[in-house]
């Protein structure tokens, strides 16, 4: 069984999701992770049009001792559109794009160029990346292929990702799936993905959450910025301003609670956090090492802003 670090890195934005980071930038921010302790590593082809896994693999070159993981789903196929990225939310040129493939062949494929954009010999972890409109191709055709390349001993684990958490839980009963990243489904403003969790909980499934800041609106110690991936509705800005309220009185920042939450649950083995910079790793760093105490918990609980289980 493939061991899961408590804390991960999330590479999506040293490929410059949002805005262009530069290749010095990058390499510095994985290194500053690594410093800090992080040993579980997490990429996609999707990510920058290949660009994280390239900017990954050259950062993790001649380290050994972690776990990484990739995603199948998207195939990169050359584009002579030109541009920047505008569609997938990267900065960065648009000489490729996207071609959803779920086929057996698709996943192959896709491994074999993950691990030369990687520069590495293997990859520990295959994730299903947001199969949501081709759940029964993934469930017939995905699935089995990574699971054949399981049984050969070519990866270690396999899993799906998502920012969902009713088709997860069909991956987790209709097949063999080791780990399910779920994406800002069980976090301080939304445990709707409970029912996932405790489902992996009882068949040995372990989580992966991601996304534990919303998008940023848990961010900072004052509650701003987007709610996943848009502006923040009025109730929700109130009820994240009031956690992070009995948060101060507990002398806990409200990232700290974000990161520490999640972890509280049986079923999750970690928390991926992405990071830009050498600073954001440094913070979040900071904070995941404090203790958070237990009635801060209880108080947030008494007061119905997180489930009581």
């Amino acid at each position: 069984m493939i061991e899961l670090p408590r804390y991960g890195f999330g590479a999506a934005p040293i490929a410059g999701l949002y805005r262009a980071v530069s290749p010095e930038q990058a390499r510095a921010t994985v290194e500053a992770a690594w410093d800090s302790g992080v040993r579980l590593f997490d990429t996609a082809p999707h990510y920058g049009l290949g660009l994280s896994e390239r900017r990954l693999g050259a950062a993790l070159a001649g380290r050994s001792g972690y776990v990484l993981s990739t995603k199948v789903g998207r195939l990169l196929v050359p584009s002579a559109r030109g541009g920047r990225d505008d569609g997938g939310g990267f900065d960065v040129p648009a000489d490729h794009e996207r071609v959803w493939d779920f086929s057996a062949a698709g996943v192959r494929r896709s491994l074999e160029e993950s691990l030369t954009r990687l520069g590495l010999p293997a990859v520990d972890l295959a994730l299903i990346h947001d199969p949501d409109d081709h759940l029964d191709r993934a469930l017939d055709e995905t699935y089995p292929a990574l699971a054949e390349l399981r049984a050969q001993g070519v990866i270690k684990a396999v899993g799906v990702g998502m920012n969902q958490w009713r088709a997860p839980l069909r991956f987790v009963r209709e097949s063999g799936i080791d780990v399910v990243m779920l994406a800002g489904r069980y976090t301080l403003l939304d445990q709707s993905g409970l029912p996932l969790l405790r489902e992996c909980a009882e068949r040995g499934v372990r989580v992966l959450a991601a996304g534990v800041f919303n998008s940023g609106l848990l961010a900072t110690s004052t509650p701003g910025g987007t709610y996943d991936y848009a502006p923040a509705p009025a109730e929700v800005l109130a009820r994240a301003g009031r956690i992070a309220e009995i948060c101060r009185a507990h002398g806990v920042a409200l990232p700290q609670a974000a990161m520490a939450f999640p972890l509280r649950h049986p079923a999750v083995a970690s928390v991926v956090l992405g990071a830009r910079s050498p600073a954001e790793v440094r913070a979040n760093a900071a904070l995941w090492s404090r203790e958070v105490p237990a009635d801060l918990w209880d108080e947030l609980a008494a007061e119905g802003l997180i489930t009581k289980d």
